[in-house]
Protein backbone atom coordinates (compact mmCIF):
# COMPACT_ATOMS: atom_id res chain seq x y z
CA UNK A 1 0.00 0.00 0.00
CA UNK A 2 1.38 3.39 -0.99
CA UNK A 3 1.02 6.28 1.39
CA UNK A 4 -0.66 9.39 0.05
CA UNK A 5 1.52 12.47 -0.12
CA UNK A 6 1.42 14.51 3.07
CA UNK A 7 -0.74 17.60 3.02
CA UNK A 8 0.72 21.09 3.46
CA UNK A 9 -0.24 21.26 7.14
CA UNK A 10 1.50 17.97 7.90
CA UNK A 11 4.65 19.20 6.14
CA UNK A 12 4.68 22.45 8.14
CA UNK A 13 4.03 20.66 11.45
CA UNK A 14 6.80 18.15 10.77
CA UNK A 15 9.30 20.91 10.00
CA UNK A 16 8.36 22.99 13.05
CA UNK A 17 8.58 20.01 15.40
CA UNK A 18 12.00 19.00 14.07
CA UNK A 19 13.33 22.54 14.45
CA UNK A 20 11.94 22.83 17.98
CA UNK A 21 13.48 19.48 18.92
CA UNK A 22 16.95 20.66 17.91
CA UNK A 23 16.62 23.99 19.70
CA UNK A 24 15.20 22.47 22.88
CA UNK A 25 17.89 19.79 22.90
CA UNK A 26 20.52 22.52 23.15
CA UNK A 27 18.81 25.11 25.34
CA UNK A 28 16.52 25.02 28.31
CA UNK A 29 13.39 27.10 27.88
CA UNK A 30 14.66 29.57 30.48
CA UNK A 31 17.75 30.26 28.32
CA UNK A 32 15.64 31.26 25.31
CA UNK A 33 15.13 35.01 25.19
CA UNK A 34 13.14 34.90 21.96
CA UNK A 35 12.35 32.29 19.36
CA UNK A 36 10.38 32.43 16.14
CA UNK A 37 10.05 29.52 13.74
CA UNK A 38 8.32 30.36 10.49
CA UNK A 39 7.58 27.57 8.05
CA UNK A 40 5.55 27.59 4.87
CA UNK A 41 4.97 24.98 2.20
CA UNK A 42 3.35 26.19 -0.98
CA UNK A 43 3.42 24.71 -4.46
CA UNK A 44 5.91 22.09 -3.32
CA UNK A 45 8.35 24.68 -2.00
CA UNK A 46 9.48 24.63 1.62
CA UNK A 47 10.50 27.87 3.30
CA UNK A 48 12.01 27.90 6.79
CA UNK A 49 12.92 31.02 8.74
CA UNK A 50 14.23 30.70 12.29
CA UNK A 51 15.05 33.57 14.62
CA UNK A 52 16.70 32.60 17.88
CA UNK A 53 17.87 34.91 20.63
CA UNK A 54 19.78 32.81 23.13
CA UNK A 55 23.24 32.64 24.67
CA UNK A 56 26.13 31.02 22.86
CA UNK A 57 26.17 30.38 19.14
CA UNK A 58 22.44 30.84 18.53
CA UNK A 59 23.00 31.36 14.81
CA UNK A 60 24.60 27.92 14.49
CA UNK A 61 21.76 26.32 16.45
CA UNK A 62 19.19 28.07 14.23
CA UNK A 63 21.00 26.78 11.13
CA UNK A 64 21.10 23.26 12.56
CA UNK A 65 17.40 23.49 13.38
CA UNK A 66 16.59 24.55 9.82
CA UNK A 67 18.64 21.66 8.42
CA UNK A 68 16.83 19.23 10.73
CA UNK A 69 13.49 20.64 9.60
CA UNK A 70 14.40 20.12 5.94
CA UNK A 71 15.62 16.58 6.64
CA UNK A 72 12.41 15.72 8.49
CA UNK A 73 10.34 16.92 5.53
CA UNK A 74 12.54 14.93 3.14
CA UNK A 75 11.91 11.86 5.30
CA UNK A 76 8.19 12.58 5.19
CA UNK A 77 8.35 12.42 1.40
CA UNK A 78 10.82 9.49 1.51
CA UNK A 79 13.40 11.48 -0.47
Amino acid sequence: MTRDSPDDNEVVQTAVEAAEDVILSRYSRSDLRDIDIGVSFEDGRLSIDIYLNAPGDAERVAEDAALAARAAVDDLFDV
